[in-house]
């Protein structure tokens, strides 16, 4: 599996394909067409690769690129940047990911470009809802993803415990232990 799923929905999940935003090479997780293809198939977005080109990778990050910038804003209470909300609109109003009925259930395919209806879909209904509110951008220092705290009490801190969480944790355990020998 290439790519991972810690963001509570799909839209944050795609903008966290690029890890590690503020670090000096920040690690492309859509460097080429066959990433952009596994993450649409292993989201469940899709269950056959939609068959990506370099031009599809060049506008999906185009569209990421854009959901980022407004989530960005929704978190620093800024107003939405134009631009970005003209990018998610034009994709938005793409059709959507086909979904058929066969023999053995639901099958979701399409093209990139459907995929990406899809997900400025869910980036419209999420930044223009009540669960814009919900947004919180990972504790740890080196990591950017986004997510949204569905926890009781909305005090999660990590995009997800089992990596940021217990890094963090650890980081602080070898601290205290440091300090103590001090």
């Amino acid at each position: 599996m290439n790519h991972a799923f810690p963001c509570g929905t799909l839209c944050l999940d795609f903008v966290g394909t690029l890890r590690a935003r503020r670090n000096a090479m920040p690690l492309e997780k859509l460097a080429t067409p066959g990433l952009l293809d596994d993450w649409f198939v292993e989201s469940g977005m899709m269950d056959l690769e939609p068959g990506a080109s370099e031009a599809d990778v060049m506008v999906a990050v185009q569209l990421r690129e854009a959901v980022y910038d407004l989530v960005v804003a929704r978190l620093d209470g800024r107003p939405l940047p134009p631009e970005a909300v003209a990018e998610v609109n034009m994709h938005a109003s793409g059709l959507p990911v086909t979904v058929r009925l066969g023999p053995d259930g639901v099958v979701s395919t399409g093209p990139v470009a459907q995929g990406l209806a899809s997900l400025a879909r869910e980036a419209v209904q999420l930044l223009g809802g009540d669960d814009a509110a919900l947004l919180r951008e990972c504790a740890r220092p080196e990591c950017t993803q986004v997510y949204l705290d569905r926890s009781r009490g909305h005090r999660r801190e990590w995009c997800a415990m089992r990596t940021c969480g217990n890094r963090v944790k650890a980081a602080n355990y070898r601290a205290r232990q440091h300090a103590e020998q001090a």
